[in-house]
């Protein structure tokens, strides 16, 4: 084993505390013997030793101080700290042991406050999240209300039909602009592969125009769409086609119907 692996290895500090056993005292006697840098090593372990002791007993006078110093440094000889003359020996591991344990405190609370930081950037996330989506609720509510308040809009009833005698809807239509709305929470969810599709009808002849589908119809909370305007429409009608709508009305499929 090096010189410094021993240094390494903690033995020295034990020899200085006299935990050893004497054949252990012995064999490090003979490595400071060998070794200049093992027994400047034991020397600062026995000044620290004796500065610690300083600090934590004042009240004992510099003369001892130096009397013991004198002893573990005479002839580098060292001089073991018998517990039964003083506590300055235990001071090391004491003060050690307060580091330690200090150090964990601190570290426990470190982790502490980064969970907690944690845990409030998470909720900051979901908060900006719930903010964002009501703010586009409150958007989608007030755009429906201008919908339904716009004197421009004509409301248009569409009732059930043979097919669906308890389904209902409603067509906001603004005869200047041909915009048209679709009120479609009376209609119920569409099976699966199917989708439902809003006419634009002239009555005289009967002249039916696709003017949109009711996509994502589940998605919707509101269950209102905008359609494709709508020129001179006289009636507004819904079926429900395959995905993807129809070139022409399935009218066994007519789910709504109502005049303008």
């Amino acid at each position: 084993m090096s010189s410094r692996e021993y240094i390494e290895s903690g033995i020295l500090e034990l020899y200085v505390f006299g935990k050893l056993t004497e054949q252990e005292n012995n064999e490090v006697l003979e490595m400071a013997k060998n070794h200049i840098e093992i027994q400047e090593e034991i020397k600062a372990i026995e000044n620290a030793v004796i500065n610690l002791s300083h600090s934590v007993a004042p009240h004992l006078s510099a003369t001892n101080y130096e009397k013991i110093r004198k002893q573990l440094l005479d002839k580098n000889k060292v001089v073991q700290l018998q517990p039964r003359k003083n506590y300055a020996e235990y001071m090391g591991w004491v003060a050690a042991a307060v580091f330690v344990l200090g150090f964990g405190i601190q570290f426990y609370k470190l982790n502490q406050s980064n969970a907690v930081i944690k845990n409030l950037s998470v909720d900051k996330s979901e908060m900006q999240e719930s903010i964002v989506t009501l703010e586009l609720q409150k958007q989608n509510a007030e755009q429906i209300l201008s919908i339904v308040r716009d004197n421009n809009n004509t409301q248009v009833a569409l009732a059930g039909q043979e097919v669906a005698p308890n389904a209902f809807a409603k067509a906001y239509y603004n005869k200047e602009t041909k915009e048209v709305y679709i009120d479609a929470s009376g209609l119920p969810i569409p099976p699966e592969g199917k989708v439902y599709q809003v006419w634009g009808l002239k009555l005289d002849p009967l002249t039916p125009k696709s003017i949109g589908l009711l996509n994502n119809f589940t998605a919707s909370n509101s269950k209102v769409f905008k359609v494709e305007k709508a020129e001179e429409a006289e009636a507004f009608g819904i079926t429900l086609e395959p995905a993807g709508g129809s070139l022409s009305p399935t009218l066994e499929q007519l789910y709504t119907l109502g005049k303008v």
